[in-house]
């Protein structure tokens, strides 16, 4: 294939078909590889591939820049998905786009990339597919109900918009009278500060830096019952082992969510050898895998994907899961 250097000395490919991007860490394990063909049939698009950037973790800038020029000036490159570097994507290329929605501004990342009339746009998803994934998850006022609060490891794209659904009106089950946030850099907690005084917040936020899995034991211990456990690390997936050790007790009739759906799945693993003892639910990545998928797919193709289309397209991902 021809590589083209533009103006500003950004070398690309130039596709021979439409391509819609994967930019992650691991992209050929994930199940999308086998999932995408099978959407892009049902939804007409047969002609567009899917093609994964695997970038290592906090990667150079200039490495987020190349997959971003990439899409930027390759006309048949459409856009993408953006996981685990949705952060330090978009500090590295924010000044590369044309336009950035609000959630993207607000979280400080940038988790979907697309293109209209030419120009260059960015978006944060999370929000929104967080929000669709735990109103499937909890019943109506849940938490007003049962007084649970939220326990989230990890202040990456899912964990700021799990902290910022848990905290809004279109939360189904209420907002809870507190949310515990803990994470292993203070960066990290120190921007989902700043996100979270920009808005009308009305519950407790506890921010708490830590990596010691046996303090966070001593968190989950706090917790009262049918409070919601969340893994919003990498851990288990990307990388090795668990926010929690194995001695970790959860919460009595709580919710363990393991935000990843493939992997080792250490903590999803200790949740379920305590499904019974602690009558606890247990929840993996798939749902929100999916909301995550169809959001951009909406985003990228511009098309709607309405309630009809989704059951179907869940349909379809449930055969190959």
């Amino acid at each position: 294939m021809d590589v083209e250097v533009d103006s500003e000395k950004f070398e690309f490919i130039k596709r021979e078909k439409p391509t819609f991007y994967f930019i992650g860490v691991t992209t050929t394990k994930s199940s999308i590889m086998r999932l995408f063909p099978l959407w892009m049939k049902e939804l007409g698009r047969s002609d567009i591939q899917l093609i994964g950037c695997d970038l290592k973790l906090h990667d150079e800038a200039e490495a987020y820049r190349r997959s971003v020029a990439q899409i930027k000036y390759d006309p048949l490159s459409l856009g993408a998905l953006v996981t685990t570097h949705k952060i330090d994507l978009y500090e590295a290329t924010k000044d590369m786009f044309d336009y950035i929605d609000p959630y993207a501004k607000l979280c400080g990342e940038i988790s979907c990339i697309s293109k209209r009339n030419g120009k260059l746009e960015g978006h944060a998803k999370d929000p929104i597919s967080v929000g669709l994934s735990m109103n499937s998850v909890i019943n109506k006022k849940y938490f007003i109900k049962n007084g649970a609060d939220v326990l989230i490891f990890g202040a990456g794209g899912s964990g700021v918009a799990t902290v910022i659904h848990s905290a809004s009106k279109n939360n189904i089950g209420g907002i809870p009278s507190k949310v515990i946030l803990v994470n292993r850099s203070k960066p990290r907690l120190d921007n989902l500060r700043a996100i979270v005084s920009e808005l009308n917040v009305k519950t407790n936020i506890d921010y708490i830096l830590n990596e010691d899995p046996m303090r966070n034991d001593m968190i989950i211990a706090s917790l009262p019952d049918y409070s919601i456990v969340i893994n919003a690390t990498g851990m288990g997936k990307d990388r090795p082992d668990s926010p929690i050790t194995d001695n970790g007790i959860f919460p009595m009739y709580g919710i363990a969510w393991d935000f990843n759906y493939r992997g080792e799945l250490n903590f999803l693993r200790q949740a379920e050898r305590q499904a019974l003892s602690r009558k606890i639910r247990v929840e993996d990545g798939w749902t929100y895998f999916i909301h995550g998928w169809t959001q951009v797919i909406s985003q990228v193709l511009h098309i709607k994907i309405g309630n009809k289309l989704l059951e179907k397209l869940i349909m379809i991902a449930n055969t190959i899961r």
